[in-house]
């Protein structure tokens, strides 16, 4: 027999089972479809930066990594090519980043922001929208550190010592003034961590002290001050005086002043006086103030040739120089009334006494010389005014003599007539002209008596009316006929000049017999012929140049060894001058 009933629960079940088979394939199906679409999003969405994405300020949402590159550096070459600028105080440089081995690392910035991911996390964020990113930087330190060093030290400033100075008695101070210096590894750091966001630091320094502080100048100003604040009273005494034997004088604080220098060495200042310096000032300002007198040379006046008549010598009242420095120095360390110096005084003697003068007055004519002249006119007229002034000149013994300063300049207010005289190589006209004879003369007095000739200059070139060799020009002031007078005696110069002749005599007393030797011409020169329009031109008779030697042999009085000695003389051609004009 059947069993319906079992047959019937069975049949029940099975239809149930092919119900719920066919949901879950129905809910496999969908599911299916879900992660296919999930899927799907996931390999779109991970091609591209979510929506609202930005790196550095640049949007690049929705776009493929390549897409993405491109916009990145669009978006921020200038910012990343802009130069750096650095400043300190009012000062600033600038960076250029390329320089400075700063990049900007593109694919390091884009990373993560595309890519395939399933994690449900990264698919939401693509939905509901991108963040912002920073960028990310590539910085080589070794360069950006030679860079900021570069700038650094431009920005650097060295300290500067001050110093001290006097000008006249008035003392001069600098300030020293600090320095700086950058710190690199600090601006290295910021740059590092800030670039390219920020594109300008503020850099810090560190102060660099000058090696000499304000306290140093300050306390040698103190020390300095009191040798300049004023004149030092020098007192001395006098012993030729009849009553009050105390001489005083001030001597002036810049001449004082002038024997300090000041100076820095090794950050340190110093001073120094000269105490030569100290002594010249205040003999100085004794001989300016009158307080002290200079000795007197005995004088000697002259009428005729033998009457002469001596005017005493002085002593004069000088400081023993070795006891100036001293005291002086101790009177500028002080202030006030307290700045008093006490000298040695002493009695100086002239060079020429009484008894000198007396003893070693002329007694003989020593040497005579003439020079003549063939025409007359203002040169000859120049010559006689320069022997009248000349004539009964003095030379004690010792004594240098100078034409030019006896004479003076020759000038029309003196009467000097303008007459001929050599001008590089050239005649012309000039005041005093001619005069140069009577120097020609002199000169031949000088070398005949023996005396020693200290300065003479021959014509450029030769004049016939002179002894070859053995002649003097004169132009003031540079052009001078000197001597010194080393015969033992007195020497009176006698000058006369007529319209024939001019005639120099020296009367002393004879040390020498004195003789000339002249050699035969050499180097001998021919002039040119020169043909002159200008309104200035004077006819020149041609004569040659030649060069000479003159000796001079001078045989002591009484007998004993000759001295001898030599000059050359060199004569330029006088060129054949014929004057157009």
């Amino acid at each position: 027999m059947t069993d319906h009933s079992f047959q019937d629960e069975y049949d029940g079940s099975s239809a149930e089972g092919r119900g719920r088979r066919r949901g879950v394939l129905a809910a496999l199906f969908v599911l299916l479809v879900l992660v296919g679409l999930y899927v799907a999003a996931a390999v779109y969405f991970g091609d591209r930066a979510a929506s609202g994405t930005t790196v550095g300020g640049v949007n690049v949402a929705g776009m493929t990594g390549d897409e993405a590159r491109a916009a990145l550096e669009r978006g921020v070459s200038d910012q990343a090519s802009d130069e750096v600028a650095v400043t300190l105080g009012d000062q600033s440089q600038s960076i250029a980043p390329a320089d400075a081995g700063l990049a900007i690392d593109y694919d390091a910035s884009l990373e993560g922001l595309t890519g395939f991911s399933l994690n449900p996390m990264d698919l939401y964020d693509h939905v509901r929208g991108g963040t912002a990113h920073d960028l990310v930087t590539d910085v080589d330190r070794d360069a950006l550190a030679a860079a900021v060093d570069e700038v650094g030290s431009t920005l650097d400033t060295k300290p500067k010592n001050g110093s001290v100075s006097l000008e006249g008695a008035k003392v001069k101070t600098t300030k020293s003034v600090p320095g700086r210096e950058v710190d690199r590894e600090a601006l290295v750091d910021a740059i590092d961590a800030g670039w390219p966001d920020t594109g300008t630091y503020q850099a810090t320094a560190k102060t660099l002290e000058p090696a000499l502080t304000q306290a140093d100048i300050d306390s040698f100003v103190g020390e300095l001050k009191p040798l300049v604040s004023g004149p030092v009273v020098v007192r001395t005494t006098d012993e030729l005086a009849k009553d009050d034997k105390t001489v005083s004088f001030e001597v002036p604080v810049d001449a004082l002043a002038s024997a300090i220098s000041v100076k820095v060495e090794d950050a340190e200042l110093t001073r120094d006086i000269d105490t030569e310096k100290v002594t010249a000032a205040v003999l100085d300002a004794g001989d300016s103030s009158g307080a002290l007198r200079a000795a007197k040379d005995a004088t000697v006046q002259v009428r005729g040739v033998s009457d002469f008549s001596v005017t005493p010598s002085k002593n004069g009242l000088g400081l023993k120089k070795d006891s100036i420095a001293e005291p002086v120095l101790e009177a500028m360390s002080k202030t006030g009334d307290k700045r008093v110096a006490t000298v040695d005084s002493e009695s100086t003697k002239p060079k020429l006494t009484t008894a000198q003068a007396k003893k070693t007055l002329p007694t003989e004519q020593i040497s005579t010389f003439t020079t003549y002249m063939s025409t007359g006119g203002t040169r000859v007229d120049n010559i006689k005014l320069a022997a009248r002034n000349l004539d009964g000149a003095y030379v004690p013994p010792g004594g240098t003599f100078s034409l030019n300063q006896h004479l003076g300049p020759r000038t029309a207010a003196k009467g000097y007539k303008e007459a001929g005289v050599i001008y590089a190589g050239r005649l012309r006209e000039d005041y005093g002209g001619g005069i140069s004879q009577l120097s020609t003369t002199l000169f031949n007095a000088v070398f005949f008596s023996g005396a020693r000739i200290e300065e003479f200059h021959p014509h450029s070139f030769y004049i016939s009316r002179y002894p070859e060799g053995r002649e003097a020009t004169i132009s003031y002031p540079g052009v001078d006929n000197r001597f010194t007078n080393d015969t033992g005696a007195g020497i009176l110069i006698k000058a006369s000049a007529s319209d024939s002749q001019v005639t120099v005599s020296f009367y002393g007393r004879k040390k020498y017999d004195v003789d000339a030797q002249k050699s035969e011409r050499r180097n001998v020169t021919q002039p040119k012929t020169i043909r002159d329009s200008g309104e200035e031109c004077v006819p020149q008779t041609p004569t040659p140049g030649f060069d000479v030697t003159v000796t001079r042999i001078m045989r002591p009085v009484g007998g004993g060894e000759a001295v001898t000695s030599s000059f050359v003389t060199k004569y330029i051609p006088q060129d054949d001058v014929t004057c157009t004009g």
